[in-house]
This record gives structure tokens, sequence and C-alpha cells, in this order.
């Protein structure tokens, strides 16, 4: 009689992909690359930010997705999934505010403007649902994170190449029948350091997400086999050593969001080796890049009092009157245009003018759900990596959300769909551990092949 691990029978999605015979993650991994990999700063020309090759990979995730709805044989649904109920929210905000403001008269820029942002959002929540719905078991989200990992280290180093050279390389990276999406300095400045933006539309864009990554970064050194344990540091310091490079104060503030998530669920032994080598790192990178500390230290300790926290302030009374006359449902997602009006560097500030009251509530509930379910990962396991990993993509998504209120993410598609990517994760984490809360980030295959006998019988 055959024999067959029981971690194997009890999965049915591990002999057929959840969506036919095309496999979601292979199809997330080629969008990471698009995502990461791909300068964002190219699109296709009439669809402004939201076609960027990612952008457009990502809508058509979603038609994949609704498509493989029609057939119980291709439905990727397999039970209760919190996320979709989000996500429909989402859209019929969305939905809701691009409705109101396409019946009055808007300017062309503001309608294409309209327009684009419904593209955006679809792609973002065809990315989370696929995530979500998709990622058959627990050994597959691995392979994610890892390729996350890797192509993220790459960004990072293509950041330290052009930090210590002024050359960028993703100059260079544009796919043929791409455009850039706007006029732009390939390499900006702050008090004589270049400030690296890598394949990202800037370095904040850039400083945000590997900060996202770095906990995801850490998970694989942490629980890396002896062996491979070298191979893990490369990636983990790359990341760690850009960072501070991109001269980002919300890169900064995010590492202390991390830790602040991250330290109390690791031992005192870890706790102790992450000071060490935060506080080495310190003394070595003020070595090699003298002054570079002292600029970040001024980033910091003035906050409140220094000209890009001035500026953000002032938003406040000169978007009061644009929130005052549509308060419920704001001007349109997409329609608050720097060149017409003026930059926001607070994406929840631009919500409430582009969404209104309403846009902006369920943009926190798309957020705080994030979180709530990589934290409902971490309770239904009992697999210690995978708790672990669960507390990484929280730590992504509270990254996520504390520099939502420093810049306005919704304008930097890197960001942007890499935290609804998160939540995907977070939510295939939470429907994996629930089905059977021992099951771990390695696949335990079953020592013969299923159909044969086992030579043991």
């Amino acid at each position: 009689m055959t024999r067959v691990d029981d971690r194997l029978t009890a999965a049915p999605a591990l002999d057929r992909p959840a969506l036919g015979q095309i496999d979601p993650v292979t199809v997330l991994s080629v969008f990471v690359v698009a995502l990461l990999v791909l300068p964002a700063r190219y699109v296709l020309g009439p669809l402004g930010a939201a076609g960027t090759p990612a952008g457009v990979m990502a809508v058509l995730c979603l038609l994949w997705y609704l498509s493989s709805l029609i057939t119980p044989s291709t439905t990727p649904i397999r039970g209760p999934q919190p996320v979709r109920s989000v996500m429909l929210l989402f859209f019929a905000a969305m939905l809701a505010t691009y409705t109101v403001n396409m019946g009055r008269n808007l300017p062309s820029l503001e309608a294409n403007g309209l327009d684009r942002g419904m593209i955006m959002v679809a792609g973002w929540i065809g990315v989370a649902l696929l995530a979500a719905d998709g990622i058959p078991r627990l050994d597959r989200l691995e392979d994610i994170r890892r390729r996350m990992v890797v192509l993220t280290a790459g960004v990072a180093v293509l950041g330290l190449v052009q930090f210590f050279t002024g050359f960028d390389l993703a100059e260079h990276m544009a796919v043929p029948g791409l455009e850039a999406n706007r006029s732009f300095s390939s390499v900006l400045a702050r008090d004589g350091f270049n400030r690296p933006m890598a394949t990202a539309t800037h370095p904040i864009e850039l400083g945000v997400v590997l900060v996202m990554m770095l906990p995801l970064a850490l998970h694989g050194l942490i629980f890396a086999e002896p062996g491979r344990r070298g191979r893990r540091w490369f990636p983990v310091a790359a990341i760690m050593v850009t960072i501070p490079l991109t001269l980002s104060r919300s890169a900064i503030l995010g590492m202390v969001i991390a830790a602040l998530v991250m330290l109390p669920v690791w031992p005192a032994r870890l706790r102790f080796w992450a000071l060490v080598v935060g506080g080495g790192g310190t003394v070595a990178m003020s070595a090699v890049v003298p002054g570079l500390i002292g600029t970040l230290s001024k980033l910091v300790l003035h906050i409140g009092s220094d000209s890009s926290t001035t500026a953000r302030t002032d938003d406040y009374a000169a978007v009061a009157r644009s929130v005052g006359d549509r308060p419920w449902f704001g001007q349109g997602f997409g329609t608050y245009l720097p060149r017409v009006y003026r930059i926001l560097d607070n994406q929840y500030l631009s919500s409430l003018v582009e969404t209104g009251v309403v846009g902006l509530l369920v943009l926190l509930v798309v957020l705080f759900s994030g979180w709530f379910l990589a934290r409902g990962a971490r309770r239904a396991s009992r697999d210690e990596p995978v708790r672990h990993l669960a507390q990484c993509f929280a730590a992504a998504i509270a990254v996520a959300a504390f520099a939502y209120g420093t810049f306005d993410a919704f304008s930097f598609p890197m960001v942007a769909t890499l935290t609804f990517l998160m939540i995907g994760c977070s939510a295939a984490m939470r429907r994996l551990a629930r089905q059977d809360p021992d099951a771990g980030l390695e696949l335990r295959a079953p020592a013969v092949t299923p159909g044969r006998a086992d030579p043991s019988e």
C-alpha cells in the first residue's frame, strides 16, 4: 500500500496550480522581477504612472484572477479569505470617488489622472488577490520571499554603485517602447552626497522599499542552514548598507519601526547581536563615508524645524479648502497633480484630498488588515520559522503604514505595489497556517514518489 505524507494529501492544491495549468507563484515571481528590476521611471507613455511594466502586469493578474472564477476547476478560492472583502471595500471606495467626480466638468489633465488612478487600483487589487488565493503552500511562499530578497539585494547593489560613483545604471535599462514618465535628475544630492535611487523613481522610495524588505532578508539569515549562512549574509549586508546612503528620513525612521516590531519576538541573544551589528555598522559607516552619520543625525534630530518638515506642515493649510469643498469622496484619486496644485508629502493627507474621508478610512482598513492578517498567521502557526516570517511581514506592513505619513506613497509605483503584495502574502500565510498549524516553510516531501510502493512495505 502506498504511503504519502499527510501534509501532501491534506493540500488539495498541491498537484494542480490553483488557477488552471499556470502556476501563480511563477507568475508572481515574474511580476516581482518586473517590479524591482525594471526601472519604475519608464512607462508606456499614454498610461503615465500606471504604465510601468509591473503595473501593466498587475492589471493582467487581476483579469486572470477574475477569469479563473468562471469554473470550479480553475477557481483559486479554497475557503474564507478576509482580504477579498477588504479589496472589494477598497475597490468600492475608489469606484465611488471615480463615479462622483466623473460627473463634474474635470480639466483634461485631471480626468486622465482619474482614469490612471483606477488602473493602478485594479493592479494593486489584482496582485493582492492573486497572492492571497494563488499561493498553494508555505514552501511556495518561501520561494517568493527568497526571490524578492535576492532581487532587492541586486537593487541595493545598484544603489551602492550610484552613491559612490554617480553612475546611474538604471538610466540605461529602459525597455524598448517605454519612455521616462517625467523629467528627472538621474542622480540627486544632499549635503554633497549622491542620493541613489537605483530602479526606483526617487531615493525616498528606494529607502522605504529596502527597509520593508530588510525583515524578510533577516529571516533568511536567521533560519539559514549552517552551510548556507554565508550567502544569506550578502543580501542583508547589501540592504543594510544602502539604506542610510539614500539619506532618507523616512527610511531611517522606518528602520526604527521595523526594530520595534521585530525585537520583542527575538530571543535575548539575537537582540544582543542585532545591537552589536547595528552599532558596529554605524562606526564603520562613519569611517568609510565621513560626514554621513552627521547628515543623517540632522535629518532626524531637526524634525519640525528644517525646511522639509515645515513644507509638509504647510500642506495642511493649503489643502483645507479642497477638503472642505468635497469632504466625503474627495476630488478624485489621481487628480491632485503636483504640476497643477502642489506636492503633498503625506499619503494620508493626499488620500483625504483625493478620495475624501471615505477613501482615507478605507486606506487605513487596508493597511491595518495587512497587519492583522500577518499577526493572525503568527498566532495560527506552531512552526517557529513560519511564526517568525509572519512577524516579518507584519514589520514590512508597519513600515509601509508609517512611511505613508512621510511621503505620497501612491505616487511611487514600486512602494505602493509592494505594499499590496505584502498584504496578499500575509493573507496567504494566514490561510495556510490555519489549514495546518504544524506546516513549515520547507515542504516535507515523501521518501518515495507518489504512486509507487514504499520499499519498506
